[in-house]
């Protein structure tokens, strides 16, 4: 369920690499600036020579004192430091904040709180590290520094999705995503397209995540970013396996495991050690799991991060339960647990305590495996209830943003025909006897174009709005309508359905039995449903019903009635 912890890892990287905000303080770059310059550039791919030049322009202000970029270079190895060795990151934090009251830029702010928030995230403290956001988006927002306030936004909306609160870390990233494009950076925009897809994973859209993930890999291929790579490969690698692809799983993992190496990033290895690790234990392999939790322990020194302790520990305690050394898995899975509870981390939480249900129960504790079993319905009914929320505050935003686009796409018609229709009365100016003359003849051409304008427009609106499969009409209809039916300020209901295992079923029979299954539930709908209501696909296998002036008992009886 843990599927945003990763997000982290490739914005501090981003951020290094590209001066989030990071002030140009003299027209004429100084050697210092240009040595924290290179610096910045070297943090994506090359971590330790981006230490290195971070370090050769502090040992350059030595010698000639400037202030903001002194803090910028603390800044940089606060920054590379953050998820190597949190002591020394603490140092570079605190020399910058003894010069902070000399800078001369207050965007620099912001930039130290980004670095101070990663500490506490990665310290197990995620509502301090919202606290710290929150004051970085504030004081990147008056000192007007975009690039450091979508930084702040990234980092901030990462931490609502951490904590579950799934629509403001969406607000966040959205709004990140669109100064990225605005100021030309799309690199950091393809980034936020990844933590947007762990968003939509956590709600259990996975099919939009994995395009999400599909199409930020291909901006960061073609780039050569490999830290941020090997971190999209590793959110890859979470959502298919929530899918139950586990080869699939494997293979992202693996890819992520590869580019770590190849950059010698020991948390991203760590990640991907824990991501294997969760893989064997889902194939019932306990001893080759405990061998990779083993190796993603022993990386904890070079990366300090208390919640990936705690996931490794967590995959610790399932591999132990399969190779039957029950107490032991206890007490790694309460270890995890512990974390997670200081965290408020809901998700993870969830699945630790149905981790301990299941250990208790093995070991024939069914007081405690109830106990832990009534623990884990009341966190998981919590987040599927905010999951449900949140997926239709997306659904609103979307149709709050088509009707946006609507009315734009109206405007931009109208100032076309109002163009067309200006140019038309100065030719009838020049030519009005013409006019005259073939009046009569433009208006039955006319007329005829209009009818069969009209004819065809009909008959192509009814294939825009309807599924071509199910016959049942399209996610743009049906959106429309469930826009009208909010609008109207009248009662009703929306149902949203899906068709479990439904991946497997095509990965085995084939899309030609999957797309048979498709065209039979949308029959059992049309069948089930009231005759008022309004059917749809919204896409895959997702289908909706709007129910308009329908109390909820009713509604609630038709859902159970075409569930049964």
């Amino acid at each position: 369920m843990n599927r945003s912890l990763f997000v982290l890892l490739f914005f501090w990287a981003a951020a290094g690499a590209n001066g989030a905000g990071t002030p140009t303080v003299a027209p004429t770059p100084t050697a210092a600036q240009a040595l924290v310059d290179q610096s910045r550039a070297a943090m994506r791919n090359e971590p330790e020579r981006s230490r290195d030049l971070a370090e050769q322009a502090l040992t350059e202000l030595a010698a000639h004192p400037d202030v903001n970029q002194q803090i910028a270079a603390h800044w940089l190895l606060c920054d590379y430091d953050t998820e190597r060795d949190r002591t020394l990151a603490k140092v570079h934090l605190d020399a910058a904040r003894q010069l902070l009251p000399q800078a001369t830029d207050p965007a620099l702010a912001a930039l130290l709180l980004g670095c101070e928030g990663a500490l506490s995230e990665l310290g197990g403290d995620s509502q301090h590290a919202l606290a710290l956001f929150d004051q970085a988006v504030s004081i990147a927002e008056g000192a007007h520094q975009q690039e450091t306030l979508a930084n702040a936004l990234f980092e901030r909306g990462y931490v609502h999705g951490v904590l579950g609160q799934l629509t403001d870390g969406l607000a966040d990233l959205h709004r990140s995503i669109d100064i990225y494009i605005r100021i030309g950076l799309p690199q950091q925009a393809a980034n936020g397209l990844n933590a947007v897809g762990v968003v939509y994973d956590r709600m259990g859209d996975r099919t939009q995540a994995l395009r999400y993930f599909e199409d930020t890999l291909k901006v960061q291929q073609g780039a050569g970013l490999l830290r941020e790579q090997a971190v999209t490969q590793h959110n890859l690698g979470r959502t298919l396996q929530n899918l139950g692809d586990q080869p699939g799983a494997r293979a992202a993992f693996t890819a992520a495991l590869a580019l770590s190496n190849q950059i010698s990033f020991p948390r991203g290895e760590a990640y991907a050690l824990r991501g294997l690790a969760s893989v064997s234990n889902a194939e019932h392999d306990g001893a080759a799991a405990l061998r990779l939790v083993d190796q993603a322990g022993a990386l904890l020194a070079r990366a300090p991060d208390e919640r990936l302790r705690a996931q490794i520990a967590l995959q610790r305690g399932v591999a132990l339960r399969l190779v039957d050394r029950l107490p032991d898995s206890l007490a790694a899975l309460n270890e995890a647990r512990a974390v997670f509870q200081a965290a408020d981390s809901q998700a993870e939480m969830a699945e630790t305590l149905n981790e301990l249900a299941t250990t208790h129960a093995a070991q024939g504790n069914h007081k405690a495996a109830f106990e832990e079993a009534s623990q884990f319905k009341t966190v998981s009914d919590r987040l599927l209830n905010g999951q449900i929320q949140d997926r239709f505050a997306s659904l609103k935003s979307e149709l709050d943003l088509a009707a946006t686009n609507r009315e734009n796409e109206l405007l931009k018609r109208e100032n076309a025909a109002t163009e067309r229709a200006l140019a038309q009365q100065r030719r009838v100016g020049t030519l009005r006897l013409i006019v005259i003359a073939l009046a009569a003849l433009l208006l039955v051409v006319l007329a005829a174009l209009v009818h069969r304008h009209r004819r065809t427009s009909r008959h192509m609106e009814g294939l825009a709005m309807t599924d071509e499969l199910t016959r049942l009409w399209n996610r743009r209809h049906v959106l429309g309508s469930l826009q009208g039916a909010l609008a109207s300020g009248r009662h009703g209901a929306v149902l949203i359905a899906d068709i479990d295992l439904f991946k497997p079923i095509n990965d085995e029979h084939g899309h030609i039995v999957g797309d048979h299954i498709l065209r039979a539930v949308s029959a059992a709908l049309q069948d089930t449903m009231p005759g008022h209501a309004e059917l749809g696909r919204l896409g895959g296998e997702e289908f909706i019903a709007i129910l308009p002036a329908t109390p909820f008992d009713q509604a609630l009886a038709a859902a159970e009635k075409v569930r049964a």
